[in-house]
C-alpha cells in the first residue's frame, strides 16, 4: 500500500511540475507593458527611430550579437550609444520581461 502511495505521489509532482510554467520563467505580457511604456517611443513595431539599421528585427539582432536574453538584457540595463541605461528606473525582473517580450516578437517579425 505505501508503494502505491509513494508511486501516486510521485506521478502527480511529476505532472503538476510537467504541466506548468517554471516559476522564473520570463512574462512576456507583463514586457509588453513594459515596452510599450518604455521603450515603444523608440523602438515601436520593433524599428528603432535613432538608427534604422540598428533595429529589433530578429535579423538586425542576430548581425549585432543582440539575439538573447543576456545581450538585450545588458542593453537595456546599461545603454550604448543614444539608448539610455534604464537599469536604475526598471526592476531586473521587468527588464527580464522586455527582454523576452522583444526576443517573442522578433521571431514573429513584430506582427
Amino acid at each position: 500500500m505505501k508503494k502505491i502511495i509513494s508511486v501516486l505521489l510521485l506521478g502527480i509532482t511529476i505532472f503538476t511540475f510537467a504541466f506548468s510554467s517554471p516559476a522564473l520563467a520570463a512574462d512576456t505580457v507583463a514586457g509588453k507593458a513594459v515596452f510599450t511604456a518604455n521603450c515603444a517611443q523608440c523602438h515601436a513595431g520593433g524599428k528603432n527611430l535613432v538608427n534604422a539599421a540598428k533595429s529589433l528585427k530578429k535579423e538586425a539582432l542576430e548581425k549585432y550579437g543582440m539575439y538573447s536574453d543576456e545581450a538585450i538584457i545588458t542593453q537595456i540595463t546599461n545603454g550604448k550609444g543614444a539608448m539610455p541605461a534604464f537599469g536604475k528606473r526598471i526592476k531586473t525582473e521587468n527588464i527580464e520581461n522586455v527582454a523576452a517580450y522583444v526576443l517573442e516578437q522578433a521571431d514573429k517579425n513584430w506582427k
